[in-house]
C-alpha cells in the first residue's frame, strides 16, 4: 500500500536518510523504532511532504507521492500526527475537530451566497461527524471544554481525532504515546487497534518497547538512516543488531 524505496536525505554532509526501503502491507500495523537521531521523524516528515528527498521514492497505491506538498498527500489519503501536540487550545475540542472536518466540506461561496440552507446542513452533518470523532477516541463527556484545560495525554487524542477527520487509508502517528501515563498508553493501544479496524492502516514512530511490541504485526528499526532489521515483534527483540543498537542486553520489552 505504502512502499519506501532507496529514500535519502542530507543535510550538508550529513545522511540524515541513507537508502531506506521497506513497505507497509494494507491493514498493518507497522512501528518504526530507533535510538534518537536513527532517522525516524526524518522519514516520516519525507513519506508526508514536509520534507523533499534528496533522493529515492515514496509510492501509494503505486502512484508516486514524491514531490507532492503535504496537503496533496493527505487529500490521497496519507495523513500524519506530530510529535508535539497541535491542537487550537483556545478552542473547544468539537470545534478542534470541526476544523478538521472543514477540509472535507463541500460548501462553497456560491453556496453561502445563493442561501444559508445547504450550509446550515453541511454544518449539521460535520457537528454529527465531529461528535462521533470524539466519542470514538473517548473525550465524549469533555468535547465542549476548551483544549488547553485537557491533560497532555488528551490533547494528543484530540490531535488523533482531527487526524482522522480527514478520513485516512494510511495513518501515520509520530509518538502517540509521548508524555502519557502508562495507562494513556495502554488506552491509546486499545484505539490504534480499534482504528485499525476501520479498514485504517498505521504507521506509526515510538519509543516505548512495551506499547510497540503489543501492538505491531512489523517493527522496522533504523539505526544511523538505514534499515538494520525488519520483521515480526518476536524477531526484532531477539535480532543481535537491533539488540545492540537500541533494546539493550535485554530481549524482553522494556
Amino acid at each position: 500500500m505504502l512502499a519506501v524505496r532507496d529514500l535519502a536525505v542530507r543535510f550538508g554532509g550529513v545522511a540524515a536518510l541513507d537508502g531506506v526501503s521497506f513497505a507497509v502491507r494494507p491493514g498493518s500495523i507497522t512501528s518504526v523504532i530507533g535510538p534518537n537521531g536513527a532517522g525516524k521523524t526524518t522519514a516520516f516528515n519525507a513519506i508526508t511532504g514536509y520534507l523533499r528527498p534528496t533522493g529515492g521514492r515514496v509510492t501509494y497505491d503505486g502512484a508516486p507521492l514524491t514531490g507532492l506538498r503535504p496537503a496533496a498527500i493527505a487529500r490521497r489519503g496519507v495523513v500524519r500526527t506530530f510529535q508535539r501536540t497541535s491542537v487550537f487550545p483556545s478552542l473547544s475540542v468539537a470545534d478542534n475537530v470541526m476544523i478538521g472536518l472543514h477540509l472535507r466540506g463541500t460548501a462553497v461561496l456560491l453556496a453561502v451566497l445563493a442561501g444559508r440552507r445547504r450550509l446550515a446542513g453541511e454544518e449539521s452533518r460535520l457537528a454529527a461527524d465531529a461528535a462521533a470523532l470524539i466519542e470514538f477516541v473517548g473525550l465524549g463527556h469533555r468535547r465542549r471544554e476548551t483544549a488547553s484545560g485537557l491533560s497532555y495525554g488528551e490533547q494528543r487524542l484530540v490531535e488523533l481525532a482531527v487526524a482522522l477527520a480527514a478520513r485516512p487509508r494510511v495513518l501515520l502517528l509520530d509518538e502517540p504515546g509521548a508524555g502519557m501515563s502508562a495507562a494513556e498508553k495502554v488506552g491509546v493501544s486499545r484505539l490504534i487497534r480499534k482504528i485499525r479496524e476501520q479498514d485504517v492502516t498505521v504507521l506509526l514512530v515510538e519509543h516505548d518497547m512495551r506499547m510497540v511490541m503489543g501492538i505491531s504485526d512489523t517493527v522496522i528499526v533504523l539505526n544511523g538512516g538505514r534499515v538494520i532489521a525488519e520483521g515480526a515483534p518476536a524477531e526484532i527483540q531477539a535480532h543481535p543488531d537491533v539488540i545492540r543498537a537500541y533494546l539493550g542486553t535485554s530481549r524482553g520489552p522494556a
